[in-house]
């Protein structure tokens, strides 16, 4: 069992590394939990990390990491149990060195991701990790949910962006793995293994980021589509023409326009009437090509596939477009959702699902639903709403169900109830149910050998032994 965090613990750390927590601290974005902690440590270095977590190991006191606290699955807060030590590493942001030849540079866990995107953009590269909550979101915690975003078409997710990871294990050791090396292979990959680990098995403090050149010319539009599996064959026709350069490849449906214009009204609307489903195609070409020109032709190209469009003229407007596409989660969030869902499915596999998630969810209840994300990797943002006129309090009987069905048939179908935002708290019992028994076998065994006390982000990813 842990033990909650008293006066006799906290004397014994330097009280420059520790702070009263705040009412921040304490938050998630979705307002679903309200987390709890005796006091937040504040490390200024790895060695402050190392520290702190042998004090806490010795004492059998939970520890919850928070990087810039905009996950959704609310691994970034314990809202019972014995009151945790909060770490947050908000001082540990130093950009610790760039190698522009090399495409690498080395970051702090603290550091936010515009600031890398800054320090990469003044070495003439790029970081091509983007989402929405990039003025906010830390390193550390992008690579502890292994976040993906908007590019993960042309450049993978954050796991396929780091060389290698520093972190402090649950006894307080350092793993020193941060070298510069697109080959090594020496043994069991631990970068890989700590990537998308959620704090459960260390907390990583630093790591070695790649670096890409910058497409000489950049390009957007937003394509209106017959339905889904119009725009799988339209993304195929992109790639086909123009191979390795469509950076993003995003599906929006009406409902997310009218939800928009219902309580964003400031953001441009590109067409009077709303059509049912649109999808936002963004280029990167090298000197030469131009993207207007590139776009333009796919478009005559594309034939019955695309029954209107808008190319971006100017970098202004290519800009608008992904604030129309960004600007759709907060709408979402104005109008409440009764359930969320971050799914992944083989792409070719989505129209099905789409046309038998609605017939099913029809069977449940009268709802609005809001299908829209990252088609060309094959995650979608499958949101479910109360119809118009209603309130989620109309919902309270089904709400339980909406996933269930949901989940039922993402698994059937063999695809992912979480794509992208984790497992957090949330989706403990989903993993559990759906989870593969082996792999949970082994991550339980994992977790045991790294975390034997269970100090590390108790409740998060796995049920605590004896909950």
């Amino acid at each position: 069992m842990l033990n909650p965090i008293d006066a006799d613990f906290l004397a014994k750390l330097p009280s420059d590394l520790l702070r009263q927590p705040s009412e921040a601290d304490l938050e998630e974005p979705r307002g679903r939990w309200r987390g709890q902690a005796g006091a937040v440590a504040v490390p200024r270095s790895t060695e402050d990390v190392a520290l702190i977590l042998r004090s806490c190991a010795a004492a059998r006191v939970g520890v919850v990491p928070r990087a810039g606290g905009t996950g959704l699955v609310g691994g970034q807060v314990m809202p019972e149990g014995p009151a945790p030590l909060l770490l947050s590493l908000e001082r540990m942001t130093r950009i610790r060195g760039i190698w522009p030849q090399e495409g690498v540079i080395e970051v702090e866990a603290g550091a936010i991701l515009t600031d890398v995107h800054a320090a990469a953009e003044e070495a003439g590269r790029i970081f091509p990790l983007t989402l929405a909550s990039q003025g906010s979101a830390r390193i550390g915690g992008l690579l502890g949910t292994n976040a993906g975003g908007a590019n993960v078409l042309r450049y993978g997710n954050a796991r396929d962006l780091v060389l290698g990871v520093e972190a402090v294990l649950a006894d307080g050791s350092v793993l020193h793995g941060l070298k510069r090396l697109k080959k090594d292979n020496t043994g069991y990959d631990l970068r890989h293994l700590l990537i998308g680990s959620e704090g459960t098995l260390g907390v990583i403090t630093a790591a070695s980021l790649r670096l890409f050149p910058r497409p000489a010319e950049e390009g957007a539009a937003l394509l209106v589509v017959p339905g889904p599996e119009a725009a799988l064959s339209l993304l195929a026709l992109a790639e086909d023409r123009l191979p390795g350069m469509v950076s993003a490849f995003e599906l929006i449906h009406r409902q997310g326009l009218e939800f928009l214009r219902e309580t964003l009204p400031q953001v441009r609307q590109p067409f009077a009437d709303i059509p049912d489903w649109l999808v936002l195609i963004d280029l990167g070409l090298p000197q030469g090509l131009d993207p207007v020109e590139a776009l333009a032709g796919l478009y005559e190209a594309a034939g019955d596939l695309v029954q209107d469009g808008l190319i971006a003229q100017s970098e202004a407007q290519r800009a608008e477009f992904w604030t129309l596409r960004e600007s759709i989660p907060l709408a979402n969030r104005k109008i409440g959702a009764i359930s969320s869902h971050d799914i992944a499915l083989p792409p070719s596999d989505f129209p099905g699902f789409i046309a038998r998630a609605t017939a099913e969810l029809a069977k449940i209840g009268d709802f609005r639903i809001n299908c829209f994300g990252h088609l060309g990797d094959g995650n979608l943002h499958y949101n479910v709403f109360p119809a118009q006129g209603r309130t989620l309090g109309d919902y309270e009987a089904v709400r339980q169900a909406v996933p269930r069905c949901l989940y039922d048939l993402v698994h059937e179908m063999g695809g992912s109830f979480s794509a992208e935002h984790g497992i957090g708290r949330l989706k403990v019992r989903d993993l559990e149910r759906y989870g593969d028994p082996a792999r949970l076998a082994a991550m339980r065994a994992i977790k045991a050998a790294l975390d034997p006390q269970g100090i590390l982000n108790p409740g998060a990813m796995l049920r605590q032994t004896g909950a």
